[in-house]
């Protein structure tokens, strides 16, 4: 096994996992523990999208209509976060900042509770769990709501856990297991076979090394469908989705500022704030299809203030400690890509958009299913590659 934190020089494994953000790292993690070889491709592990994620865990608050196949994946991965997490610390020492709290998803007028209303109710026809409160009992749950707050849903069983903490414990939980980190991009899909059969063999560094595998996957957010070398029709376009978000410290005499996830919908544009134990107070995000820019603007600042401070208006006595913006994977129906692609040899775990945090243990469960028995878990049916009916030419 190679030292912690050191890149070894080994060129073969039975599974190279392309992409070092918390699905990749998840993925190569369970993996390993099926016995495989594994070796993870990125320049920096623990990276990506997850550096300013919020860690909310909504799949019942963030349901959207027609989404029922994306809801039971996101209510299983829900399921297994806290299985998911213990394991980590248990192996690891390092805490993941997973909590049990819940989320409260507020209206500030007639029309979001009307809004508000209507998804109850479809969430009680899906046999859901939430809880429709009054304006003055969503108050009395989180005493620095608005006056204004005309009511909400609580929901239980959404929760929360910090991303940075995750992906560390995810690196360390890899080196435990033998993982192999490359610290270079991936500068080309290497293929091989004859005319008519080609397959994917592993990937070409930026430091010219060539690593062969017998299975790769790519991993790598919306730059997924973007490695020189993958053939035409392989993935659809994974588009990248822009999200600033901010971070913000709560002093201990503000202590509990919250208690639980807290959201709602400002001028039609979603906002929500995660309360972490240490203090910090993360609020976001943003959407906005700017293509691979990650600038932070004064706009996307302002908006993102402006509208919190509607819904909690103390926020703006906070020390605002840290500005970020991320790219979430967005795939043509905001679906994740999951398992074997039309190239043999090539798996794919991107796609995630909005719930990459969310279904992370899910996502490395089923490819880990998959890797090691080469049947697509049944969980994952709905949300293969080759949904988009592409093919690769011959």
């Amino acid at each position: 096994m190679p030292a912690k934190g050191e890149e070894a020089a080994v060129a073969h494994s039975d599974v190279l996992v392309v992409g070092g953000g918390i699905i990749g790292l998840g993925v190569a993690w369970r993996t390993a523990q099926r016995g495989l070889s594994v070796a993870v491709v990125d320049p920096s592990p623990g990276g990506g999208a997850v550096r300013v994620a919020a860690g909310m865990l909504a799949p019942v608050t963030e349901l959207q209509y027609g989404e029922e196949p994306l809801l039971r994946l996101g209510v299983a991965s829900n399921e297994r976060y806290a299985a998911f997490t213990a394991e980590l610390t248990e192996l690891t020492g390092l805490d993941t900042g997973y909590r049990a709290t819940g989320t409260l998803a507020v209206a500030l007028d007639a029309d979001d509770r009307a809004e508000l209303r209507e998804l109850h109710a479809f969430q009680a026809r899906l046999g859901l769990s939430s809880e429709w409160l009054t304006g003055r009992e969503c108050r009395r749950l989180e005493p620095m709501l608005a006056p204004g707050v005309r009511g909400g849903l609580h929901v239980a069983d959404d929760h929360q856990v910090d991303g940075r903490r995750l992906a560390a414990a995810l690196v360390a939980a890899c080196e435990r297991l033998g993982v192999v980190f490359h610290r270079a991009a991936a500068a080309e899909l290497l293929t091989g076979g004859h005319p008519g059969a080609a397959r994917a063999t592993g990937v070409r560094l930026s430091t010219g090394a060539e690593l062969s595998a017998g299975c790769t996957v790519l991993a790598a957010g919306p730059r997924s469908h973007l490695l020189p070398g993958l053939p035409d029709g392989v993935l659809p376009a994974i588009r990248p989705v822009k999200g600033q978000v901010l971070r913000l410290r709560v002093p201990p005499r503000y202590a509990p500022f919250l208690s639980r996830n807290v959201r709602a919908v400002v001028r039609g544009q979603h906002i929500y704030l995660v309360p972490r134990a240490d203090g910090e107070l993360v609020v976001g995000a943003t959407t906005e299809e700017q293509g691979h820019d990650t600038t932070v603007t004064a706009g996307g600042v302002y908006e993102l203030l402006r509208d919190a401070h509607e819904l909690v208006p103390g926020i703006t006595e906070l020390e605002l400690v840290e500005t970020g913006a991320g790219l979430r994977p967005g795939s043509p129906d905001n679906a994740p890509l999951l398992g074997p692609t039309a190239l043999p040899g090539l798996a794919a775990a991107t796609g995630h958009y909005r719930n990459g945090v969310l279904l992370t243990p899910v996502t490395a469960d089923l490819l880990a299913d998959y890797l090691a028995t080469g049947e697509l878990p049944a969980l994952a049916a709905d949300f293969t590659p080759r949904r988009f009916r592409t093919e690769v030419p011959a």
